[in-house]
């Protein structure tokens, strides 16, 4: 086990008009569990694969433990890396393909028995052993490739979206056992995925990708009650968070013909900047239902999504300004009373609720 670190590393793929990963700094505690998740292309397969050693590092560095591997070739960096589709050797039984890096390693047979058998105790693949991969299903073969990975005993494991080549009941029910497993084995690991439902359930801390830059690394709650920017905000959490600009009046801002109370530093941070507008974001939990009279905005239902346990609403607000369009949001309402389509709804975002952004640049005005 030993801290992972990325010293301002970046990469630059030849042709390519912006770099796959710009400047990474980031570190990983000793044991810890960090998910790396963003859109597809945002640099966090590539951020894997350097410290893997499988991609060169074009400036910065790499460091696992008190090491600089950058420039070492992966057989010298201690780590394991998990794939996302498995790379099991089809002729060889699930014992060997899990011991097979020990016997390349030369580690003595007896050893190698030993550690492939603890493995198997631990992924409950003891009566498996005598198998070929075809003769496994797409969770057997995972962990087999799990297995694998945990007789190295590396400083750390690598594992790239390992999960995706599986159905979605039994991605639930293997990403428990995988962050079981690592909190259990105590090995700092590095998991990439794109899904963030994924990301905010397995990880320690969460680190946000977007075009190569590094967004904000945070715990789950952090990243949800307290994302850093418009990106985090939408990107974490399912439905996304309501995002919709909105002018700034006195003692608020103003949405649908209603003023929503913010704390007064947002508007003096909004105005010192010249800006008449901020953004206001509100998660879908977040408004409450309040009768005609009450201090609030209107909302028409369009859709009402029913999910048995959640129902969601879809809803447009209209603006003061018609050339700005209406804006589009959703909310979560009781599914047992769900309102129906062209119903009309008069909502509250309790103030400490109200997520603020800036219009310029994105940014979180802090509460």
């Amino acid at each position: 086990m030993a801290p992972v670190s990325y010293d301002k590393t970046s990469k630059v793929y030849a042709g390519a008009e912006h770099a796959a990963v710009d400047s990474l700094d980031l570190r990983v505690g000793d044991g810890e569990f960090l998910v790396l998740v963003g859109p597809s292309g945002c640099g966090k397969s590539t951020s894997l694969r350097m410290l893997a050693g499988l991609e060169e590092v074009d400036s910065g560095a790499i460091r696992i433990g008190d090491r600089d591997v950058t420039g070492l070739p992966p057989k010298e960096r201690d780590i394991a890396m998990v794939f996302q589709n498995y790379a099991l050797y089809p002729h060889m039984d699930v014992a060997q393909n899990m011991g097979f890096a020990l016997k390349v390693a030369g580690v003595p047979k007896s050893e190698r028995d030993r550690r492939v058998g603890e493995a198997a105790r631990l992924l409950d693949l003891e009566e498996y052993l005598d198998r070929k991969p075809k003769a496994l299903s797409g969770g057997q073969r995972q962990r087999v490739a799990m297995g694998r990975a945990i007789v190295r005993e590396p400083e750390a494991f690598l594992m790239d979206e390992p999960l995706s080549n599986l159905d979605a009941k039994l991605r639930v029910s293997t990403r428990t056992q995988i962050a079981a497993l690592q909190r259990r084995l105590g090995t700092t690991t590095v998991y990439v995925t794109h899904d963030q439902v994924e990301a905010m359930t397995m990880g320690d801390r969460v680190a946000v990708l977007k075009d190569g830059t590094l967004q904000q690394c945070d715990t789950s709650r952090r990243l949800y009650e307290e994302p850093a920017n418009m990106f985090v905000a939408g990107f974490i959490g399912s439905p996304a968070m309501n995002l919709c600009e909105a002018p700034v009046v006195d003692g608020g801002v103003e949405l649908g013909g209603a003023r929503v109370p913010v704390p007064r530093a947002v508007v003096h941070l909004a105005t010192a900047e010249g800006a008449s507008s901020v953004v206001v974001g509100f998660r879908p939990e977040s408004p409450e239902l309040v009768g005609a009279g009450a201090d609030g905005f209107t909302a028409t239902v369009t859709m009402v999504e029913e999910l048995g346990s959640d129902a969601y609403c879809y809803a447009t607000v209209e603006r003061d300004d018609p050339t700005l369009g209406d804006v589009g949001i959703i909310i979560r309402v009781d599914p047992r009373a769900a309102p129906a389509a062209g119903e009309v709804l008069r909502l509250r975002i309790p103030p400490g609720e109200v997520h603020t952004f800036s219009a310029r640049t994105g940014e979180r005005i802090v509460r």
